[in-house]
């Protein structure tokens, strides 16, 4: 039998992430892939970051995770979504070069001290019960290997049980024509881990030079760029030449050939029996759910530099490969289209997960960890985030040290992990601004300030590091003290206004009073502020964010306040829910099912009302 301390399973975004973590953190760490050659694939979008998902990646910075960093290396296009809309929404969201990713992260975790990286297909895990319930003992290879481990995490994305559907045709698959893993589904459902069915699908891949690109929409990256990796300088990416994008848009053709062939569809066939994204449909279920819909946008994206692939986003689907050379011909200079990479659909094994802890641990397997699109989520941020946690609390179970449970109100990774646990999933489940009732604290701008200290006392963060993030924060500090203890008067502050479409003042005003009013930025404020410091872009974002919300900023902030002395209320995981008079009975059968650590956590679960949770605290006290 071979050993390690921590063994990770699959290296998709969450298990590059897992095994980083680990490893970084001293613990010998092997990492299992079903082929080298698919390490970081982007299987679907080649993108990082979006709508919520930008802010997912700013966090994995800021707790010292990899994904940031290797994004922007790669980056072919940048562009910040919702600027139109509040800071609470702003997410950042770059073009990614596929094959150079790849490439990055392979040679990352191939020079990593304390990590070990083996392509073997993972088919059994062996446990054994002592008086505190099962443990992970060890991991079978598909060739008979059996490596004995404190911790394992199963990182599996879509290959597990994997089933590719295109039209009438499916067959055993992964994604992107690799390997399914067919033999660790029956292990784990031996070992008592409850197991779901999802789908996912991705569309085609079109040859750029068969696509008329004169005659679409065409979409530019941002002028300035902030880089997600903290160590990168606001520098970092003044020579890059950013590649555009397109947009197309279907039109009554492309829905005639849809719907004449819908039928024939893998998905109102009959054939796949996994649910399927709710927030990412397929073409044929858009048409459908948004029959009213005269035409759907679709985005035209570079695979990257050194390849013809190009992807459109918007039309995935599992008709059959006639259908979509039609589809795709009654595109806007598609006439000539040449498809490289067929669309499909595919399905796989994923566990509930209900299952879990907050830290990711199998609740009846103790070592044995979950995350990624194997608990139930889609997306590589989301992924990533996952794989993060789980390899920080992985080290720390090795280590004897309490676990790292990040709260809903402290970061987005806090609330995907708290959503998936406490309300669980039945489709694969996507982070979203609105998931989040505390969005104005958790923007992507001070990820850092939420996060960084808690990836310095695990040891993700290093001195230096820590010593920047300390500089950065009281430069914000002073700042803000600043702006609000310098005032100007109404004669010195009148051109200033009348540029800016506005009455003038009766009275002096603060800078920070000035900043609050709509419409003006801290930039353009520099033409009454002749006091003002050289200061980083990243800074100024934060000072002025902090000071035009502070109201909002300061009414969430208590609320979190309020929502914590139910966090700090413990609830015993052997507690006897059926014993306590005055409980609901289906109450007390959610939660001696879910069995949450906090009454906060209780007060989320779907069955459970606030008047269960006054039974609950009467009977805590």
């Amino acid at each position: 039998m071979f050993e390690t301390e921590i063994a990770v399973v699959g290296a998709g975004h969450a298990g590059i992430e897992a095994a980083l973590a680990a490893a970084r953190m001293g613990h010998d760490t092997v990492l299992f892939t079903m082929s080298l050659d698919s390490i970081a694939n982007l299987p679907c979008n080649p993108s990082i970051g979006g709508t919520a998902k930008g802010t997912l990646v700013f966090e994995i910075d800021a707790l010292g995770g990899e994904m940031g960093r290797a994004a922007d290396a790669v980056t072919l296009q940048s562009r910040t979504l919702n600027l139109g809309k509040g800071a609470a929404v702003h997410s950042k969201r770059v073009q990614a070069d596929r094959a150079a990713y790849h490439l990055l992260m392979k040679k990352t975790l191939e020079t990593t001290k304390n990590l070990r990286v083996i392509q073997a297909e993972i088919v059994d895990v062996k446990t054994e019960t002592n008086g505190n319930g099962k443990q992970i003992v060890s991991i079978v290879t598909q060739l008979g290997e059996e490596w004995g481990c404190k911790c394992a995490i199963l990182c599996t994305g879509t290959y597990l049980g994997g089933r590719v559907f295109v039209g009438d045709k499916n067959y055993e698959s992964g994604p992107d024509g690799f390997l399914a893993a067919k033999g660790l589904t029956a292990a784990l459902e031996r070992e008592g881990v409850q197991m779901m069915r999802f789908k996912t699908g991705t569309p085609a891949r079109v040859k750029r030079s068969s696509i008329d690109l004169s005659v679409l929409e065409e979409q530019c990256g941002e002028p300035s760029i902030t880089p997600y990796h903290e160590g990168h300088g606001e520098d970092y990416f003044d020579s890059l030449t950013q590649i555009p994008c397109h947009i197309v848009y279907t039109n009554e053709q492309t829905h005639r050939i849809i719907r004449d062939n819908i039928h024939r569809s893998a998905l109102y066939s009959g054939q796949i029996h996994g649910t399927g994204p709710r927030y990412c449909p397929s073409i044929e279920d858009k048409l459908v759910r948004f029959a009213d819909k005269e035409r759907h946008q679709l985005f035209v994206e570079p695979m990257g530099l050194d390849t013809e692939e190009m992807y459109i986003q918007g039309f995935s689907t599992s008709l059959p490969t006639d259908v979509q050379r039609a589809m795709l011909a009654s595109l806007k200079g598609f006439d000539k289209a040449e498809i490289m990479r067929y669309a499909y659909a595919i399905e796989y094994d994923c566990a509930d997960p209900l299952g879990l802890l907050p830290t990711l641990e199998f609740k009846n397997i103790k070592g044995l960890y979950g995350a990624g699109q194997f608990n139930g989520t889609s997306g590589y941020e989301e992924a990533a985030a996952q794989g993060l946690v789980a390899g920080i609390n992985a080290a720390l179970f090795c280590e004897g040290r309490e676990p790292m449970i990040l709260p809903r109100s402290g970061s987005y990774i806090g609330t995907l992990i708290d959503d998936l646990v406490i309300k669980g999933t039945r489709e694969p489940y996507r982070m979203m601004t609105s998931r989040s009732e505390y969005r104005l604290l958790l923007r992507q701008d001070n990820a850092d300030e939420r996060l960084t200290p808690i990836g310095h006392k695990v040891g993700l963060i290093d001195r230096e590091r820590y010593a920047r993030f300390l500089e950065k924060q009281k430069q914000i500090g002073e700042e803000q003290n600043r702006l609000a203890s310098t005032y100007v008067s109404p004669e010195g502050a009148r051109a200033f206004l009348e540029k800016q479409g506005m009455p003038p003042l009766a009275s002096g005003i603060s800078l920070a009073e000035l900043l609050r009013r709509p419409g003006i930025t801290y930039e353009a404020l520099a033409e009454i502020d002749g006091g003002r410091p050289a200061l980083s872009r990243r800074v100024c974002e934060a000072v002025e964010i902090s000071v035009k919300y502070e109201g909002y900023i300061k009414r969430q902030v208590a609320e979190v306040a309020r929502q914590k002395k139910l966090e700090d209320k413990r609830l015993s995981p052997d507690l006897d829910y059926h014993a306590i008079k005055g409980l609901r009975l289906e109450a007390a059968q959610k939660l001696s099912a879910i069995r949450p650590l906090t009454v906060a956590e209780a007060s989320r679960i779907s069955g459970v009302s606030p008047a269960d949770i006054s039974v609950l605290l009467i009977y805590l006290k």
